[in-house]
């Protein structure tokens, strides 16, 4: 099932007098279950894509379908939505609200979308079990590691049960070794069947996905399929 539908799209941000050409003609498909990781160096236009893919931003020009919906032509209230409902954010640097526990965190999304309370507080309870952190859910960030952070992130990222997990660099604020660990849950999430798009500049963090698409000058510069050279160990430790 196809999710994603780009067709020559451009992005042009004026700078004063000056036209900045971030992305200039570029196509691709994201189909349902893929797990994609997009590289390029600064400048590249990665940054620019992933608020496309968001729709944290609209195209200059070209087609973006997201289910079958135009997003080019979308109101403001329809890319509210699709980002609340279908697309779940994870950062790199967590964006976690500092006094609220764990549950209240993972839950705002659903806050937003209205949900009722004793529902909305059992989803998000059962996106931290999912995640391996049932016995940290009382939990505030200051009292949790990074990783665990990170993975309340994720959680957070999970319970609206969106169509794509779009990661923004999600492992750069960690040490290497909590890094594996959170590409392990993703690789658990990914064979659980969600669809995972990850943005970053590190090689190594882009091998766990079985595609990589490479920009360079807001140009696709190499799309190909690959096999995962990680088959991370998915198991966490309480901590």
């Amino acid at each position: 099932m196809n999710i994603i539908n780009i067709e020559h799209i451009a992005k042009i941000y004026e700078v004063g007098l000056e036209k900045v050409h971030a992305l200039s003609d570029v196509s691709l498909r994201i189909d349902k279950n893929e797990y994609v990781a997009i590289m390029g160096p600064s400048g590249s236009g990665k940054s620019t894509l992933m608020n496309m893919l968001g729709c944290l931003d609209t195209p200059t020009s070209g087609i973006y379908d997201f289910k079958g919906e135009s997003v080019s032509t979308m109101s403001d209230n329809d890319l509210a939505r699709i980002r609340n409902r279908e697309i779940g954010f994870v950062f790199q640097t967590f964006n976690l609200l500092p006094r609220s526990d764990a549950l209240h965190n993972v839950e705002l999304p659903l806050v937003y979308a209205g949900m009722p309370y004793t529902e909305r507080r059992e989803r998000a309870r059962q996106a931290l079990i999912d995640v391996g952190l049932e016995e940290r859910i009382t939990h505030k960030p200051n009292e949790l590691s990074g990783g665990q952070r990170q993975r309340v992130a994720v959680a957070r990222a999970l319970v609206t049960q969106p169509a794509i997990i779009l990661a923004d660099e999600p492992t750069g604020n960690l040490d290497s070794k909590t890094g594996e660990e959170i590409m392990g849950l993703f690789h658990e999430l990914h064979q659980k069947g969600n669809t995972i798009i990850l943005v970053t500049h590190e090689e190594y963090i882009a091998e766990h996905a079985l595609r990589i698409i490479r920009l360079r000058d807001g140009l696709v510069e190499k799309d190909e399929r690959v096999e995962s050279r990680h088959t991370p160990n998915v198991k966490f430790a309480a901590e």
